[in-house]
């Protein structure tokens, strides 16, 4: 995973937490027990699966 700040990581684990809320299908296989659609989020970008990046 590469370096963000604490502004992009945020930034990016939100916008994909939103995504799932929709109805957005998780870009992992084996999704482990998850209590909430942020923590799916923050899993998905430590795997490095998340389809957002930062453009500075």
């Amino acid at each position: 995973m590469k370096n963000f700040t604490k502004y992009e990581y945020s930034r990016l684990v939100g916008a994909r937490a939103f995504q799932l809320s929709l109805g957005a299908p998780p870009l992992i296989k084996k999704i482990p027990d998850f209590s909430s659609f942020v923590e799916l989020a923050k899993y998905e970008l430590e795997e490095g699966v998340i389809p957002l990046e930062v453009v500075a």
